[in-house]
């Protein structure tokens, strides 16, 4: 059975130890699974991804961005999603276009009905089958996040063009992704990232198996 899920969340929410637990889970019980990145997952996202995401990409306005996510999004979908669908397996994809409603419309102050229009021009409203957005205080985030890399020897992370706008910009991303998750709660479920990994595991694990059994 294929299925399409993404997981969401500000900065420091452990979305990729979820990831990569998620897809050991349901590959152990017997799905075929593949993993991806938003923005990215192929060589023509990857290169849009390095223009918006690197700390010396460039100094991009909000369209501007919205436009390079939704061209390598076109790209990541046709190439990768809808032909791994197509061959019945599980897709789980770190951001999807949430992220560009979060970071861009919430946290930029773009138009949202612009962000909309957009989505609906490119994509026609393609969307995750089940959204996970991992929800943590911004502060506690941003710490997290810091800790782990400071950690990583020899490791100098340059990623970092949005994690290193103001605190106030990530409350509104945070706030933005909440406000996603109560207009579609169907497809959105919010996961407490504050408590345990363990926990966190257990309840992703849950709400994709309802999924797959609906």
């Amino acid at each position: 059975m294929s299925l399409f899920i993404s997981l969401e969340g500000g900065e420091g929410a452990g979305k990729t130890t979820q990831i990569n637990r998620l897809a050991a889970y349901l590959t152990d019980e017997g799905y075929k699974v593949v993993t991806t990145r938003e923005p990215g997952g192929t060589k023509e996202a990857e290169s849009i991804r390095n223009l918006l995401v690197q700390r010396e990409g460039g100094d991009w306005d909000a369209m501007a961005e919205v436009l390079l996510l939704y061209a390598a999004r076109v790209m990541h979908i046709n190439k990768v999603i809808r032909p791994a669908l197509a061959e019945g397996k599980v897709v789980i994809c770190d951001r999807f276009s949430d992220s560009t409603m979060a970071y861009q419309g919430y946290g930029r102050g773009l138009d949202k009905e612009k962000i909309k229009e957009i989505e609906r021009i490119s994509v026609d409203g393609f969307k995750p089958d089940l959204t996970l957005i991992l929800d943590i205080d911004v502060t506690e985030g941003l710490e997290r996040s810091n800790k782990r890399l400071s950690g990583q020897k020899g490791y100098e992370k340059t990623e970092d063009r949005f994690e290193r706008m103001e605190l106030e910009f990530h409350e509104r991303l945070r706030q933005g992704f909440l406000q996603i998750a109560r207009e579609d709660a169907g497809r959105c479920s919010v996961i407490d990232a504050t408590q345990s990994v363990d926990d966190m595991t257990a309840e992703i694990q849950s709400l994709v198996r309802e999924k797959l059994k609906a």
